[in-house]
Formats: C-alpha cells, structure tokens, sequence
C-alpha cells in the first residue's frame, strides 16, 4: 500500500463533559504517524449505537483504518462491542482463550467473579480477537472491503499494552507502506509566535508543497514542527533537517533543542552530563517546579530536594533567611529569590540552587507587588542568573508559566551562564 488514512474514535461521555480528558488519541497518533499512517481525523462520541454507528459509517467511506476506544467494559453504558458486533452482521460467542484469561486474571487476584465479568469473554464470531494481558476486556479486529476496523479499551495502559504487542506490529506487516513521514522538531523559548513567523517568513514560503511547517505555541515557548511526506525516507529525512537547519540558524538565541522532549528530560540530561545536582526554595510556584525535575526517571541522581517555603515564615526559620533583610527588601524581590538559592544550594548540600518567589492572585498578602510579578534566581559554581517577570494569567496559568519559565532558566543557566 502506497499510503494509509486512519481516523480515532473515542467513545464515552464523560469525554464529551470533560469529566476525562482524552489522552488515548493523541498517544495513538503519535504512533501511527511514526510508522507512516497518516491521522486523518479524530473524533469523540457518546455511549450511544446511533453515535457510534453514524460515525464509523462516515468515517469508513474515506479512513483506510479506524481505531476506537472505550465502550467495552462490562457495565449497561459499555456497548461498543455489540453495536460492533451488529454492524459487522456477527453473533456474540464466547472466546476459551479469553475467558481462562479472565477467570486467571481473578484468581490471581483473590476476587469473586461476577456474571458481568464473564460477558467479557463474549466475542462477536465475525472479528479477530486482540489479547488483552492487562485487563479482562479483549480488543477486536474487523476487516471490511480491505479496511480494517480495530476496538480497544480506554483504560490507556490497556490500549497501550496491546497496540504495542499486537496492533502496531500487524499494521507494520499487513499494509507494506511504501510513503513515509518524517518530523523534525525546533523547541525555541522567550519569543512569540508571530515574531517568530516575521523572521523565517521567507524561508517558510520557500518550502517545498511536502513540508509543512506548523508552529505549537505555548507560554514563552513555541514549538516549529516540520512535517514531511514522500517515498524516500532517507532522502526526505536529509531534505527536512536542511531546512530545519537553515530556520534554527535565523532563529539561534531562541533555539533550546531539537529533540521533541519536555524541558524537565532536556534538564536532566544536561544535569547528568555536566554531572551536576540541582535543589529548589520554592514559594509560589509550591513544589510544582519540584514535580516536574521528578517526572523523569532516574532524576534522584541529580535532584536533591525541595524546600517549598510559602510562607515568609518559612522562608526564615527553614530557609534560615534573615527576617530584617525580607521585611527590607520586600519577599517579592530579586534579593529574596537569590537568597532562597543560596539556601537551597547550602540546605540541600547541591551544586545548583533555584529560589523562586511571586504573587499570582490579589490578596492581603504583606508584599504589594503588582499580581503576575515573579523573580526567579539560580546560582551555583560561582555564577548567578537572576531575572524578573510579570505574568499577566489567571492564578494556576500564573503558576504553570512560572513554573516553565524557571525549567528554562535552569537549562539556560546550566548551558549558557556556567560555560
């Protein structure tokens, strides 16, 4: 096959309410495009056989492949399986594999097993079954005029177990794609969107019709993805990296990496290769910049703690910070923060300290700064960044851009101030 078209359909209301927020699709995308099936749509829908059918109808006259999740759980509101079940003419049948699956799966796990439970092992006679080696609702795979049709669960580390051991693996042999997609990705920080546009606007325009350049916003932070299709991956790979070459150059104070990773893994690897450890004195970002320097693995090696001292009093009886000198240069200030790193660094025994202090919200706080305001200090090894902002977000916008803002720095600070 030259090329193929897949669309996801998530099923579930509590999708629709944004009572769950839908991670399943984007994970699925990310994917399939990097095996070369192009994502042509996604869509959301209710647990209902209308919703469900209209749209695998719809999508089924331009999509080569549909994959759906949710709706296969073993309560009322699950009815993926037997709408699936009716639009592809089967009869409901019970799978042995499935059902010695499910009834190990409960003894292994001390549980009684329900009636319920066991209508999970039902099957319509006309799919393929997917095993499921996380949970007890099997997946399904339905072929129809040469297009395939796949249901999973929407318990993501379930779908993600078996598109990982079954789904991906099958598409990668069956559909023999001879296109190819390649990304290439430029993370740039402390320059808008639009101005970024106006200074590679013309190479942007000179792009060939299979690249697109597309650019991901976010605050203080802008992401350029280069997006290529063609028959020649290798000569399309060397094609995209020209050019994104050519756009990091015109761009070069604002480039922080090509890799398509978040800050806190780019910051764990410069940590591990300058051999550095890096503490936190966090105020009003409380522990969040802390959260995230912890989402990788491995960071105990180079992360040696938080001191999240919110209070002012805090600030002097743990941070050890003289409370004449806070009153004199107000807790919302450049001295403050810097002092905070110093004793973060001193505290937390680290060859980095980050103190961090603001006001996000109006309040009868002892400090009047302007709301927005944050200073952001980091020092160790002799040197110091030490820098001010004014964030103009409502509170928790306020706190996740400061947050980010203080990622970069320590990247900036370890790759830039130090050297």
């Amino acid at each position: 096959m030259k090329s193929a078209k897949a669309t996801i359909i998530t099923i579930g209301d509590e999708l629709l309410i944004g009572q769950v927020i839908d991670t399943n699709s984007a994970w699925i995308a990310q994917q399939l495009n990097a095996i070369g099936i192009d994502v042509y749509r996604r869509i959301a829908v209710s647990d209902t056989k209308e919703a469900i059918v209209n749209t695998l109808r719809e999508e089924l006259e331009e999509a080569d492949i549909v994959l759906l999740t949710g709706g296969l759980g073993p309560t009322a509101d699950d009815v993926t399986k037997p709408v699936l079940c009716d639009f592809f003419g089967g009869t409901l049948i019970v799978d042995e594999n499935v059902l010695a699956h499910v009834k190990a799966m409960f003894t292994r796990r001390n549980r009684p097993l329900l009636e319920r439970n066991l209508k999970q092992a039902e099957v319509p006679d006309v799919c393929t079954v997917i095993p499921n080696e996380l949970g007890t609702a099997p997946g399904m795979l339905f072929e129809q005029a040469g297009k395939f049709i796949v249901s999973m669960p929407g318990v993501p580390f379930e779908m993600k177990g078996m598109m990982t051991a079954t789904i991906l693996p099958f598409f990668e042999k069956k559909l023999q794609l001879s296109s190819a997609i390649v990304h290439r990705n430029i993370l740039t920080f402390g320059e808008g969107e639009s101005f970024l546009a106006e200074k590679i606007k013309d190479i942007e325009e000179a792009l060939p019709v299979h690249i697109k350049l597309a650019y991901l916003p976010s605050p203080y932070a802008v992401k350029l993805r280069l997006t290529a299709h063609g028959q020649d991956e290798q000569a399309l790979v060397i094609e995209t990296e020209h050019y994104r070459d050519e756009l990091a150059q015109r761009i070069a104070n604002h480039v922080v990496s090509f890799e398509d990773l978040p800050m806190e893994d780019l910051i764990g690897k410069q940590l591990t290769q300058n051999k550095l450890t890096i503490g936190l004195a966090e105020s009003c970002t409380a522990g969040y910049i802390a959260h995230r320097l912890t989402q990788v693995n491995g960071s105990s090696a180079y992360f040696k703690g938080a001191i999240v001292s919110y209070a002012t009093q805090t600030k002097v009886n743990v941070l050890s910070i003289d409370a004449d000198f806070i009153k004199k240069k107000g807790v919302v200030s450049a001295d403050v923060a810097e002092a905070m790193a110093a004793a973060a660094c001193n505290k937390l025994h680290s060859d980095i300290g980050l103190g961090i202090t603001g006001i996000f919200s109006p309040s009868n706080y002892e400090d009047q700064s302007p709301v927005g305001t944050v200073f952001i200090a980091i020092l160790g090894k002799g040197k110091i960044l030490s820098k001010k902002y004014k964030l103009h977000y409502d509170r928790i916008q306020n706190k996740e851009t400061a947050t980010q803002i203080a990622m970069y720095m320590i990247w900036e600070f370890i790759t830039k101030t130090m050297k």
